[in-house]
């Protein structure tokens, strides 16, 4: 016969779990008019300081994760991304894309930690995810352009870059464009 603890320590172990363990990632608030209206002023933006603030602007929504737990994760991801810790970036947004898998953000982030360990295919897979996701975000598109040049398919990532570049054409990543455009590579 099973002692209490063995009958009730499985279900008294679940009960100690912090609660966003039980939890299903809520939806993302749609700031898509938000979005839009920035992408907008980027293309009538006059200097690279407007193009960067209202890029910076974009940043600002899409890195807003859909509740606490989330941001948790992806706040960290980011940070031990920025201390060259990317495989411990990679494990919390692992996390954060297994609890939110509907959170484009988690995906690209977790791109640029592969991108910067050169897992170019890893990457590509999840910028894929993120743009399925978020199909306007110019983060995702111009880390899979450099992610398809890693992968030396220059005219593909041309092509993809020019896609971002004209969502945001302050994009700092403009600099790797080569023209004109169908210039055999």
């Amino acid at each position: 016969m099973l002692t209490p603890m063995f009958r009730f320590g499985p279900i008294l172990l679940l009960c100690a779990l912090p609660s966003w363990a039980q939890a299903e990632c809520p939806p993302l608030p749609d700031r898509t008019a938000e979005t839009e209206a920035i992408l907008r002023e980027l293309k009538s933006a006059k200097t690279e300081m407007d193009g960067r603030r209202l890029s910076n602007d974009l940043w600002a929504i899409w890195t807003v994760a859909p509740d606490a737990q989330a941001q948790a994760l992806l706040d960290a991801g980011m940070a031990r991304r920025q201390s060259y810790d990317y495989l411990g970036a990679i494990e919390q947004f692992d996390a954060l894309v297994a609890y939110c898998p509907d959170y484009a953000e988690g995906y690209n982030q977790r791109a640029f930690a592969r991108f910067l360990r050169e897992e170019y295919v890893e990457a590509l897979a999840d910028l894929e995810r993120a743009l399925a996701l978020n199909p306007r975000h110019t983060g995702a598109l111009s880390g899979m352009a450099l992610t398809l040049m890693g992968l030396g398919r220059m005219r593909t990532a041309q092509d993809v870059l020019r896609d971002a570049l004209e969502l945001n054409p302050w994009l700092p990543e403009r600099a790797y464009l080569i023209e004109p455009p169908g210039k055999d590579i």
